[in-house]
């Protein structure tokens, strides 16, 4: 998907002058012609911006809350935007898969096969954030857990820069805000042998979107604040932190950033992994990100992912009904 260079151009020029800006101005600077010009416009409308035409010109009166491309500069060609698609995964694993670039981005306004981990729907209504970025770390497959954190501190310090909210951190992929989950990662992986091939990260924000009031373990950020944000505001400044943090990905100073801002270490949890349950207190992270369990009886247990439960108080593995979700 190639970025329209002259909407690109044309939104630069309205958005330098602030003003009218004559369409003979805007053809001798982009060296295209005034029906060009007018074409251009008439499709930056249709996309949502208000545009206003007199005869002194043309004016940006105002720009619409869609995350295309041409609204974030410097990233325009390595963006895929679409209104609707089934799932950003999928269109990334596409590309990733015929060699596309580091930092490529495949953004959705709404997602109709949206999924989560172990393929659960991940409902994405209009008015979320939803995007999968292709990565090409130079790092062994075993390590591959530490890009879920990188990306999930990413995603907490961006909320926590932006809006001073106390976004906290669940093991392994969840961004909290109260205890309620406003933010799910899936990263999915490409190797062979010891070497990656590619890391496609997808990343749900369920930012200006409606949280009905009987869910108690999901919110947004419209929810938390009490007012809409800007989206695309939160996606440049969210990107502009990945880029941040992905030197440090292989560094101790990732782990301990978790650390600080995870609400799963030191409480009691329910790890359900493929063919086992790990009952005990979540009492670290070893360097690929493996969770470390106590057991009730001393012994220590590492689960590499699975659903963590926590859980209100130290139960035996048989006690169910004490178990709180969060």
């Amino acid at each position: 998907m190639k970025v329209n260079e002259t909407k690109k151009q044309i939104l630069k020029a309205l958005r330098e002058c602030g003003g009218y800006l004559s369409g003979e101005t805007l053809s001798n600077q982009l060296g295209t012609s005034r029906v060009s010009i007018w074409k251009h416009i008439r499709s930056l409308k249709e996309d949502g911006y208000v545009i206003e035409a007199s005869p002194r010109g043309y004016r940006l009166v105002s720009s619409p809350d869609l995350m295309l491309p041409y609204e974030f500069p410097g990233l325009e060609q390595r963006i895929h935007y679409f209104s609707e698609i089934g799932s950003t995964m999928d269109a990334a694993r596409e590309l990733a898969k015929r060699g596309t670039g580091e930092g490529t981005i495949v953004i959705s306004e709404a997602q109709t096969r949206g999924r989560g981990r172990l393929s659960r729907e991940w409902l994405s209504p209009e008015g979320g954030i939803y995007f999968t970025l292709v990565l090409r770390p130079k790092i062994s497959p075993a390590y591959a857990s530490r890009i879920n954190l990188m990306v999930s501190v990413a995603v907490a310090a961006t909320i926590r820069k932006l809006f001073r909210l106390k976004a906290e951190l669940k093991w392994p992929n969840d961004v909290l805000i109260e205890g309620r989950k406003v933010c799910g990662i899936l990263a999915e992986m490409d190797a062979e042998m010891d070497v990656v091939n590619f890391v496609n990260v997808g990343i749900g924000i369920n930012a200006n979107t409606s949280i009905p009031q009987f869910e108690k373990t999901v919110t947004s950020l419209k929810g938390a604040l009490g007012r809409e944000i800007s989206r695309k505001e939160f996606l440049s400044a969210l990107l502009m932190e990945i880029e941040r943090q992905q030197p440090l990905l292989m560094k101790a100073d990732l782990l301990e950033e978790w650390k600080k801002l995870s609400v799963t270490l030191n409480k009691h949890v329910r790890i359900v992994a493929p063919g086992e349950v790990i009952v005990g207190r979540a009492i670290d992270i070893d360097t690929t990100g493996a969770l470390i369990i106590k057991e009730r009886n001393g012994s220590l247990k590492k689960a590499m992912a699975g659903d963590c439960i926590h859980l209100r108080e130290e139960v035996p593995n048989t006690d169910i009904g004490a178990v709180s979700r969060q």
